[in-house]
């Protein structure tokens, strides 16, 4: 297991832009493919965002061209970048660690609010 620390959540107007930061505990960091998800109430939690080992993107459709994954080996962190941010973007977002398609970890969630 690895433990998973967010940070950068808060409350933003609709149009805003605002970056989370997530940082692993352990050096699996360097070989896990990292992602984002989020939870909006009364919804099932989805993936958002996610990265491989290799940098190798990919986005869910509802923030493609607005939000940007990325991560840094070396300071064991993964980054998400929200541009353009709409109220149904509010949620709790996660971090999560993945090796060979297991769960390496869960982070305790940050709060994003969205105003319009």
């Amino acid at each position: 297991q690895v433990q998973l620390v967010e940070s950068g959540g808060g409350l933003v107007q609709a149009g805003g832009s605002l970056r989370l930061s997530c940082v692993a505990s352990r050096n699996i960091f360097s070989i896990a493919t990292m992602g984002w998800y989020r939870q909006a109430p009364g919804k099932q939690r989805e993936l958002v965002a996610a990265i491989t080992s290799g940098g190798i993107p990919n986005y869910a459709d509802s923030v493609k061209g607005r939000f940007t994954i990325s991560r840094d080996n070396a300071q064991n962190t993964v980054y998400l970048q929200m541009n353009s941010l709409k109220p149904e973007d509010t949620a709790v977002y996660y971090c999560n660690a993945r090796l060979a398609s297991i769960d390496m970890g869960w982070g305790q969630g940050t709060q994003v609010t969205v105003s319009s």
